[in-house]
């Protein structure tokens, strides 16, 4: 066996799944999910365009920043960034996401799917400022989908466990990588620098 590229090929090594990982999906948010998000200061947010490549982008604020409108609406500020607009692009050519939600000592997640919409509506944009500045625009999402991910993917990565961690020196700063990758010219930014100017331009 090498390749699989059927359902039913890929169905034959795997169990059917339980009535309660099916029943699970909701459509809607309940009250556990939004409590869930209520709670949750990082998301993952992916996105596609129509037969092109996949692409996650990881969004974060204070507890909360993604805002349930009603059951079947959540919506939050696009907060500066790189301004490649690689996930606003994406929506606007195809408005399927999924988001995964994480909260910081909790090993299961919250996987939410549904169809975003980009606004620009300046009353919107004001209610989601942060430190005096409304995000450029704000994102919403219709849910279509809803449901609480078990705890395995977390618990076998340890994410939340002290022993865990690395020290950031493990890794070269941003600036070194960068400056490898890229060409850059020139001495490369420090990992305090970067902090020190993320610090002034975070939202």
């Amino acid at each position: 066996m090498g390749r699989i590229t059927t359902v039913e090929a890929l169905r034959q090594h795997y169990r059917a799944p339980t009535e309660r990982a099916v029943r699970k999906q909701l459509d809607h948010l309940d009250p556990h999910c939004r409590r869930f998000i209520e709670l949750s200061p990082f998301m993952v947010l992916a996105s596609s365009r129509p037969n092109g490549p996949g692409d996650v982008s990881p969004r974060g604020g204070e507890a909360g920043f993604v805002r349930v409108l009603d059951a079947t609406t959540v919506a939050f500020a696009d907060s500066p960034g790189n301004n490649r607009l690689d996930t606003l692009e994406n929506i606007i050519a195809n408005p399927e996401v999924g988001m995964l939600f994480l909260v910081p000592g909790v090993d299961e997640a919250l996987r939410v799917n549904g169809t975003a919409e980009i606004d620009d509506d300046a009353a919107l944009r004001e209610s989601f400022a942060t430190r005096g500045r409304p995000p450029a625009t704000v994102v919403r999402v219709a849910v279509r989908e809803a449901y609480l991910h078990c705890a395995k993917a977390v618990m076998r990565a340890r994410l939340w466990s002290p022993e865990a961690r690395i020290d950031r020196s493990t890794l070269p700063s941003m600036g070194e990588m960068l400056r490898e990758q890229i060409g850059l010219d020139g001495p490369a930014e420090t990992q305090r620098e970067m902090l020190a100017r993320y610090e002034e331009t975070l939202y």
